[in-house]
């Protein structure tokens, strides 16, 4: 693939991200009606760079070809929405699943049925549409949903079999499934006392 034409396969997949950057945006400030309250703590966007889409198809056993990128690769776009807690996941899931002009193509629910290492997110991919001239085209935009707690644990995990060349530690592999049930339960005891403060609110 040139540098041209990885440009040309990126710019409609940057427009899908800014768009569904936007909508995500608006949620956290509406979905509680406080914006002070907002589900989300921060987002990342990215899209993949051409190595990286590159290495994608060839692992497929695809040329890196534009056509084969766009047919075969579902996650040339992506946003890392962090939240608070699990019901601030699930509330922007739902609603998101409830506009109209979007379409859900994939999701995978990794909070209730976590990985065996003990990785839990909340995957979902979105088909978002651009209007041009002449046509509405759908582009994917893979949506990852965490927890602050899960991202610690997954941004952990990945430096640390990043610097070990990912060889397998079993071991490792027990400590690291015991530490994400640690911060499943401390973030647990923080869901209640945010809860009880909820509560106390509406009462006054």
């Amino acid at each position: 693939m040139t540098n041209e034409q990885y440009y040309d396969l990126r710019t409609p997949y940057n427009d899908a991200l800014q768009i569904m950057g936007t909508r995500i945006d608006i949620l956290d400030h509406n979905l509680y009606h406080k914006p002070s309250s907002g589900p989300v703590h921060h987002i990342q966007k990215r899209v993949k760079s051409k190595q990286s889409i590159e290495e994608k198809l060839r692992k497929l056993n695809l040329t890196d070809s534009k056509v084969n990128a766009k047919e075969n690769l579902l996650d040339i776009a992506g946003i890392r929405v962090i939240c608070y807690f699990t019901d601030d996941i699930y509330n922007l899931v739902e609603v998101l699943k409830g506009q109209s002009d979007l379409i859900i193509l994939k999701e995978k629910d990794y909070i209730k049925h976590p990985k065996p290492n003990g990785y839990r997110s909340y995957h979902i991919i979105i088909g978002v549409p651009l209007y041009y001239a002449d046509a509405t085209e759908y582009f994917p935009v893979e949506v990852q949903f965490r927890t602050m707690a899960m991202d610690m644990w997954a941004s952990l995990e990945h430096r640390i079999y990043y610097k070990k060349g990912k060889e397998k530690d079993e071991k490792l592999e027990e400590e690291l499934l015991n530490y994400a049930h640690i911060l499943a339960d401390l973030e647990e005891r923080f869901k209640k006392h945010n809860e009880n403060e909820r509560l106390k609110i509406q009462k006054e």
